[in-house]
């Protein structure tokens, strides 16, 4: 595979443990993922960095506690990991429903980029279907928040969570083309139990995401989580789906 292929480990947390990891990872690099995304970078830092570097998988980008946890530590793993952009995965929907507490969030994110800044690495922000759902004076928490940012923070769009929100992810995309730089994916349908669309429904169209986000992101990234049954074969199967969408070129390089 040429182009570039992330896999989000979230989506192989019950096999990630000290014994399990180095042959889960280098079983996600069979499968022709390039990169790997933790959400867990301090637990045992040297064990992850030994056995992505095993695999062949880069460690570029992560899910990190910015807000929550010492923000010191979570930057020296994050720079023994060689890592460069830190996301912040998730906040409290009940903290984001007024104007005030989508200033502390932006200002807390804005807080961290600058941080991050001083050791050459960015911070960006990773959303799911609340931010899009919740409004404040008539307007989503999502653009609210995008507004009160810096300019130096990027931002890590998840299309089946923004699109169960209530966005066009095909409109979102080229509007916000400076700061999108990654894309969380999945081309599966949605299971039972999930919300219906609220915006445009993109069941069967990463093809066409793809083809919208191509010259703007950085690379996708791949997360699915499955109640039960073995997740393997659903990665599989997605970064074959992947692999033949970098034959037609719309897999960003």
């Amino acid at each position: 595979m040429t182009a570039s292929l992330g896999v989000q480990l979230y989506s192989v947390k019950d096999h990630i443990g000290p014994d399990d990891l180095p042959r889960t990872l280098e079983r996600l690099a069979s499968m022709g993922f390039t990169h790997a995304e933790p959400y867990d970078i301090l637990s045992d830092t040297d064990g992850l960095r030994r056995a992505a570097a095993n695999a062949g998988l880069r460690l570029e980008t992560a899910h990190a506690p910015l807000l929550v946890a010492d923000r010191t530590r979570v930057l020296d793993a994050a720079a023994a990991l060689g890592i460069h952009t830190l996301l912040v995965p998730w906040t409290e929907p009940d903290g984001i429903r007024d104007a005030a507490g989508v200033q502390r969030l932006a200002a807390g994110i804005n807080a961290a980029a600058s941080s991050a800044a001083e050791g050459g690495m960015r911070v960006g922000y990773h959303n799911h279907e609340f931010e899009f759902a919740q409004t404040v004076d008539g307007k989503p928490v999502y653009e609210r928040l995008v507004e009160l940012l810096e300019p130096e923070v990027v931002l890590e769009l998840d299309t089946f969570w923004a699109s169960i929100g209530g966005a066009d992810v095909f409109e979102l995309i080229p509007r916000l083309r400076e700061r999108v730089r990654y894309l969380h994916v999945k081309n599966e349908p949605p299971d039972p139990g999930d919300p219906p669309f609220a915006g445009t429904d993109i069941t069967g169209r990463l093809d066409e995401v793809l083809a919208v986000a191509r010259g703007i992101i950085d690379h996708p990234v791949v997360e699915i989580v499955v109640d039960e049954g073995d997740v393997f074969p659903v990665l599989e199967r997605n970064a074959r789906y992947f692999r033949e969408l970098d034959s037609t070129g719309l897999v960003p390089a």
